[in-house]
């Protein structure tokens, strides 16, 4: 399943989002995180690579919300982080972020390759 377009445009046009998880015992928490859209797919990585509190929580329990322009989006994330598929973020990132150099460089950073994950709708989880 995709985001609708409504979504998509709305996720491609923003530079910053907040990404909801949940820990363990269920306290919610946000993190401002950078978000790109490539084609009909929507990435998000971890600048601080797999140890990022927000990280965790999203592969742990793979539910997260995004907060973008006062909206709650529901969704999942999945790893995305096959060769391709970084390439692919890789790319995104550094089209969508260029005047940001030396932030576009972070993300690129091989500790943060392996934290590339997919964002898709809470609504594809599969039963």
């Amino acid at each position: 399943m995709r985001f609708e377009a409504p979504d998509l445009a709305l996720l491609d046009a923003a530079k910053e989002v907040e990404i909801e998880t949940a820990a363990p015992n269920g306290a919610a928490h946000r993190t401002i995180i950078w978000i790109v859209v490539d084609g009909d797919a929507v990435f998000v990585r971890s600048v601080n690579g797999s140890g990022a509190r927000w990280y965790r929580e999203a592969v742990a329990g793979e539910d997260v919300t995004i907060h973008v322009d006062r909206r709650a989006i529901p969704a999942r994330v999945e790893a995305a982080a096959d060769d391709a598929s970084v390439e692919r973020v890789s790319g995104a990132i550094a089209r969508k972020y260029a005047a940001s150099r030396a932030s576009v460089r972070s993300m690129l950073a091989p500790h943060t390759l392996e934290t590339t994950l997919r964002v898709i709708p809470a609504t594809a989880r599969q039963a």
